[in-house]
């Protein structure tokens, strides 16, 4: 069993978005003299600390995960320093887009990810889906689904960065400098938190829908070529 299954929603929630957009949008008043300033470095430190945290707690290196941690303190970096608009949204793509190409590679290898995620013993009966297969001589016509798949799923990371790239360059818009630094950074803040819930709710959606619609495909994969249901392989979480 995985232990990371057992983390709370909730929390991943509060920590990753509602916490830091709250401190980038009121905290500074709070804060004093550089309120901006300690605003965007507290909102950033705190999923940041969650991540290492994390891994530290689980001993266990997340790829995905690692680049999320990466991702936050980039924007840190990136707000501390003053860096605005177009450097925000390179930001915002450069992420899923590095994952999406991490994936693409995997599919020419000998251990796609979509095999390494799904098919393994903790979710599928893998050694019924082997013996079917060897039975109707459809291992290799399976392999090239499971390469397929996972072609898919690289390019859903690359729609997310598209997205990103889109809704980053929309909401990073220019920050007059003549405005006093303080004013400036606080805009920006804003700029930060606004990204940071949008982001969820306009790419999470339409990449979910995608990732559906990958399983949609691999599974239909399994019953072609073994004969069996999505029921028949799926292991019974409550025996495992």
């Amino acid at each position: 069993m995985d232990m990371n299954q057992n983390k709370n929603p909730l929390n991943e929630l509060l920590i990753n978005i509602v916490i830091p957009v709250l401190i980038l949008n009121k905290g500074a008043k709070y804060l004093g003299e550089n309120g901006t300033t300690w605003a965007l470095v507290i909102a950033t430190a705190i999923p940041a600390g969650y991540a290492l945290l994390d891994f530290i707690k689980f001993k266990k290196i997340n790829f995905v995960s690692v680049l999320g941690f990466i991702s936050i303190l980039l924007t840190g970096g990136l707000g501390y320093f003053k860096f605005e608009g177009k450097w925000f949204a390179y930001k915002e793509a450069l992420i899923p887009g590095i994952i999406g190409l991490g994936v693409l590679i995997s599919a020419f290898t000998k251990k796609p990810l979509i095999r390494i995620l799904m098919f393994n013993d903790s979710i599928l009966k893998t050694d019924m889906i082997n013996e079917a297969l060897e039975e109707k001589n459809t291992k290799v016509p399976f392999e090239n689904h499971l390469k397929l798949s996972t072609i898919f799923f690289a390019a859903s990371f690359f729609f997310s960065a598209i997205l990103n790239y889109i809704l980053a360059m929309r909401i990073f818009t220019p920050i007059s400098k003549s405005l006093p630094e303080i004013e400036r950074t606080q805009i920006l803040n804003e700029q930060i938190a606004k990204m940071t819930w949008q982001g969820y709710i306009v790419i999470l959606l339409p990449s979910l829908l995608i990732l559906f619609a990958i399983l949609w495909h691999l599974f239909s994969g399994v019953k072609k070529y073994t004969g069996y249901d999505f029921n028949s392989v799926l292991r019974d979480q409550k025996k495992s």
